[in-house]
């Protein structure tokens, strides 16, 4: 048996974008892995035959990426060739190469090369394919581009979104190319942001909203007719529409947040639009869950599908406690139909058989197939790979909060461990605030555990998986959340003698990175303590980063830096820095626009002038998203710095 180490991840297989062919027959999903000699991530799409059961790769690209299928044989899908990429790395207009390949045999046969991001891609009928793309709104060509190189203007907020840069005009515009010919022609103008799109015959449903100077949060759906191109707006309500899918050709089913629940993150609730007469009628009242995977890991690259109608139904992916189920929403009840344990990532329907991607135990990614009540796993991608690796499984236990709340946590002890010894513990805190943590394969945690640590981790308040009440935490940062926190990690110790309350440590990223700051200024008990992508002052967060100003608001309960700063400095570590003394390890990148880099350079600066010990790596050409899909390189180095200052601090 091996132990699980900073570099193990190499070998694992992600899986992502899940789709059944037209007649069921087949289904094709993309598999990645990392590529250490080339820093990168090499993705092939491959293809699972359901009468044969048989798995065989389709593509042999390094970056073979999104797909859709053609018709029962053909498969449209983007690549970037190997021997284009020197050539492109000068050019300033970025490229979309669309192929077709015939999943029967023959090779990839290039159909067109965009002169644009091409995001989202869907086909209509076998002669357009529907895309999105980011527009620029000045239109400038590659000699323009060059010239003006040197310089960012200004204009609008936000500037930039993590990772993608800056986005100052520019919209994500909708475009329709003719598939034979290549012609594109522009469906969605001007100073539109396009979101999500579905299409049923001629008729494209989408997302949308017009912004100047300010992008708001709110949006509206819109309907699109290819044949007459005409426009619709279907809902004019202030919501936040997140998932749209046609019932049939006259109704459309969404996902909206009207923000009275908790702001921002409130839970949405499903309605029913008629494109007639735009008559909404409510589907669901008090859902009160998310309509998506936030089960935490790193050990995904990519999504899929998680918002599905068929035959009239609708399914939908949403969190529950600490898993993610497959539901089924029936004439307004709310049916669960896949009860296992674990994390649904995304899934596809083909006549009532339903395949989907996921976390089962303490695995790694696999397909499997649910049909007449039973879940059967068909691919083993990482099966043997992790049945040579020691793993110690979390153990669940819970926490009866100082105000009665039962709160979920668990313990993963050290591999090898051995009763009466004692062990070094870390106490992990998942980002969101609002995702959870579960049972399935954690990687980090993994390599600590291999390490001789145990981990401590759980869901305290502010996590998802419970409704609206006990998700917010609004105006509240570092009370009953660190409260919630500082129990467990009390709990945790009553409970398991193998940890030595003399060397504890605390690590988190992101919200969890927050937290970590917040509490090595309101407690010395941490001897050692790793901030990852954090936030350290509200104030800074909520001037320079690409959801800052609506996001800081609203999780400050409606302070801003001028209506009341001494709300936004007092919920912020910064303020507390004078008091750490615990040993503070810093990790950060470059280009992390959603907790931008200043966050850390500030946290850093306050500890190196307090004299704390401290350390502050930055990560070059990486954004908020290094620990789950960082190039292969950092990743390895990120966890290895990980590792030298709890051994330096813990051991």
């Amino acid at each position: 048996m091996e132990k699980i180490k900073v570099d193990s991840f190499l070998d694992y297989r992600f899986l992502s974008d899940l789709k059944y062919s037209p007649d069921g027959e087949n289904l094709a999903f993309k598999v990645s892995q990392a590529n250490q000699d080339d820093n990168n991530y090499d993705s092939n799409l491959w293809i699972y035959n359901l009468a044969s059961d048989r798995f065989y790769q389709l593509t042999s690209g390094k970056n073979d990426g999104g797909f859709v299928w053609l018709n029962g044989d053909e498969i449209i899908f983007t690549s970037k060739r190997q021997d284009k990429q020197d050539k492109d790395k000068e050019k300033l207009i970025s490229e979309t190469e669309f192929y077709k390949i015939n999943i029967n045999g023959g090779e990839a046969v290039h159909i067109k090369t965009v002169a644009k991001a091409v995001g989202d891609f869907k086909v209509k009928g076998q002669e357009k394919l529907i895309f999105t793309a980011m527009k620029d709104l000045k239109e400038r060509d590659e000699e323009e581009l060059k010239k003006d190189k040197d310089y960012q203007v200004l204009e609008e907020i936000p500037f930039w979104a993590n990772g993608k840069g800056y986005t100052d005009s520019y919209r994500n515009h909708l475009y329709s190319m003719d598939i034979d010919s290549g012609e594109i022609e522009e469906l969605v103008k001007g100073k539109n942001n396009v979101g999500n799109f579905v299409i049923k015959g001629d008729k494209i449903a989408f997302t949308m909203n017009y912004f100047e100077d300010k992008a708001e949060i709110i949006n509206n759906l819109y309907l699109y007719e290819l044949d007459s191109g005409n426009l619709f707006q279907l809902t004019d309500r202030d919501w936040s529409i997140s998932m749209i899918e046609f019932k049939n050709t006259d109704e459309i089913c969404f996902a909206a947040n009207d923000f009275q629940g908790m702001g921002l993150n409130s839970n949405p609730e499903l309605y029913l639009v008629n494109t007639d007469n735009n008559e909404i009628s409510q589907l669901t009242d008090g859902m009160d869950r998310s309509l998506w995977t936030s089960v935490g890991n790193d050990c995904r690259l990519g999504g899929g599908q998680t918002f599905i109608a068929d035959d009239g139904e609708l399914y939908f992916i949403s969190t529950e406690g600490y898993n993610s189920y497959l539901n089924r929403l029936n004439s307004g009840d709310i049916e669960r139909i896949i009860e296992t344990e674990g994390a649904v990532d995304m899934f596809d329907i083909h006549d009532g058989q339903i395949a989907f991607i996921g976390f089962r135990g303490n695995q790694l990614q696999e397909l499997y197939l649910f049909e007449s009540g039973r879940e059967k796993q068909v691919s083993s991608f990482n099966d043997q790979l992790l049945a040579e690796k020691m793993i110690s499984e979390p153990e669940h236990f819970t926490v009866k909060a100082s105000d009665g709340v039962e709160l979920d946590a668990w313990i993963i002890k050290p591999v090898g461990y051995q009763e009466g010894e004692k062990y070094p513990a870390v106490l992990e805190i998942h980002g969101g605030p609002k995702t959870v943590y579960g049972s399935i394969f954690f990687n980090e945690f993994q390599i600590l555990a291999n390490a001789g640590y145990a981990v401590i981790f759980s869901n305290p308040r502010g996590s998802d998986g419970r409704g609206n009440e006990f998700a917010d935490i609004r105006g509240g940062y570092g009370q009953r959340d660190y409260q919630d926190l500082m129990e467990v990690a009390n709990t945790a110790l009553e409970r398991y003698d193998l940890i030595d309350a003399d060397r504890l440590g605390v690590a988190g990223g992101s919200y969890g990175g927050y937290m970590t700051n917040w509490i090595v200024g309101q407690t010395d008990r941490f001897k050692a303590a790793v901030s990852q992508r954090s936030i350290s002052n509200w104030v800074s967060m909520f001037a320079t980063t690409d959801i800052g100003y609506y996001f800081v608001k609203d999780q400050a309960d409606g302070a801003t830096p001028w209506n009341n700063l001494d709300e936004l400095w007092d919920s912020s570590p910064l303020k507390y820095a004078d008091r750490v003394s615990t040993p503070t390890l810093l990790i950060h990148s470059e280009e992390d626009y959603r907790c931008w880099l200043t966050e850390a350079l500030q946290f850093f600066t306050a500890l190196k002038y307090h004299g704390v010990e401290s350390r502050l790596t930055i990560f070059k050409g990486e954004n908020h998203e290094l620990s789950r899909s960082g190039k292969p390189e950092h990743r390895i180095r990120r966890y290895q710095e990980m590792l030298d200052w709890f051994n330096q601090y813990l051991k």
